[in-house]
């Protein structure tokens, strides 16, 4: 299975889990008032529009280059991810506005064992979702599986706090409940912020990470034949980067000398580095004095 096959499928559980919890959480919310689960099924919510998101930027990332692209279609992931933390900042402040009010106004809570059973279904198949998405991640290094996968931890996290106010709740300590529903809250903000600020630092054309970059210098240094590199460039490309620099060699070379070197220095580059989506090395030749 694919990149593009990995992440759909990825995208599709996230939608059937996430619809599934969205309406177990809203019900059992709905009844009994609690804070903590109507934030919960709120957050469900976001997910599912997360995953709905995330099928829709890989489809279009995954399009080839063309002549209106030149360099692929890679930065939609960025565009819908960017969307993705804009709703969920819209969501965390609805989930903070009801929390309050609930606790100034908490009898309205009653509790359900239902609430401790949603809660332990939740954490069950979040966690799977989690696992499974988190290792698609790591296998791709793909932002839109890194905004699911997020999404599932917090979940499990968030869902094990809910689990704790319904079970206070039991024994009438109703406070603890519009607390969890605020600290929902401000965590989906805080994620949000996060995705926000990852997204728009590739739509802003953020240069390539200083690791990344010693490693491209770290297999130029094994050319001797290079002299000298200048004008060093890196524009994204979805989650990878096109780079761009010139080097020296000696002018005594031929141009199809000096120019093998450029070509093998391409191909071990995108080789070696999978940030690297395309390297493009302009030649100069340099005199070389012998004493």
């Amino acid at each position: 299975m694919n990149k593009v096959q990995s992440i759909k499928r990825a995208s599709i559980l996230g939608m059937l889990g996430n619809f599934f919890l969205c309406l177990i959480k809203g019900i059992v919310g709905f009844f009994t008032h609690s804070q903590a689960m109507l934030g919960d099924a709120f957050n469900s919510a976001s997910d599912i529009f997360s995953s709905i998101m995330t099928f829709i930027g890989n489809h279009i990332a995954s399009k080839p280059k063309d002549n209106d692209h030149n360099l692929g279609h890679g930065k939609a992931e960025y565009v819908y991810s960017m969307l993705i933390s804009i709703a969920m900042g819209f969501l965390s402040y609805q989930v903070l506005k009801n929390s309050i009010l609930s606790f100034f106004n908490p009898l309205n809570y009653h509790f359900s064992i239902w609430l401790i059973i949603v809660c332990c279904v939740t954490i069950m198949i979040k966690f799977s979702l989690f696992f499974y998405t988190y290792t698609l991640y790591k296998k791709y290094h793909n932002i839109l599986l890194a905004a699911n996968y997020q999404d599932h931890r917090n979940d499990c996290v968030l869902t094990t706090c809910n689990l704790v106010a319904n079970i206070l709740g039991f024994y009438r300590i109703y406070f603890v409940d519009s607390i969890v529903g605020i600290l929902i809250a401000i965590w989906i903000f805080i994620s949000a912020i996060r995705l926000f600020i990852d997204s728009y630092d590739i739509l802003m054309d953020t240069s390539i990470s200083e690791d990344t970059k010693q490693k491209v210098y770290q297999i130029i240094d094994q050319y001797p034949e290079i002299k000298k590199i200048i004008h060093f460039n890196s524009t994204p490309v979805g989650y990878q980067y096109q780079i761009s620099f010139t080097i020296y060699v000696d002018g005594n070379l031929s141009t199809f000398e000096s120019h093998e070197i450029a070509n093998k220095l391409e191909k071990e580059i995108d080789v070696k580095i999978p940030e690297i989506y395309l390297t493009v090395i302009h030649v100069n030749p340099m005199e070389i004095k012998n004493d």
